[in-house]
């Protein structure tokens, strides 16, 4: 199960960090992928963080402004964007990858992910 939390409503060049937390199953085992959909788009792939977390993903919109970590000890994954924009407002989940390391490009595809956490707003307005 995994579980997104931290959205909001900030300032544009304001900044979050996200967290999504795991539980029931071998956190240490998965990669760990943010996503984020905006109304109506389809799901965007935003960033992903191999296990253990020595290589990182992102996508061109986000690169340089935000950075994915994850903290073991409390299986749980953190996105902290910074310079956030109007067009980053979306809901943001975080899902399971179906292995520790995407190879590829494979990390920004959904189908590449077999559990998703519930999805939480980031709103991005003055």
């Amino acid at each position: 199960q995994l579980q997104a939390s931290g959205g909001g409503l900030v300032q544009p060049g304001g900044s979050l960090r996200l967290a999504c937390a795991a539980s029931g199953f071998s956190f240490d085992n998965y990669a760990i992928g943010w996503f984020r959909q905006a109304p109506g788009k389809g799901r965007e792939g935003v960033s992903c963080i191999s296990s253990p977390g020595g290589r990182t993903f992102y996508s061109n919109s986000v690169k340089g402004r935000f950075t994915v970590s994850r903290e073991s000890a409390k299986d749980t994954v953190y996105l902290q964007m910074n310079s956030l924009r109007p067009e980053d407002t979306a809901v943001y989940y975080c899902a399971r990858f179906l292995g520790t390391y995407p190879i590829a490009g494979t990390w920004a595809n959904p189908f590449q992910y077999d559990s998703w956490g519930q999805g939480t707003l980031v709103t991005v307005s003055s």
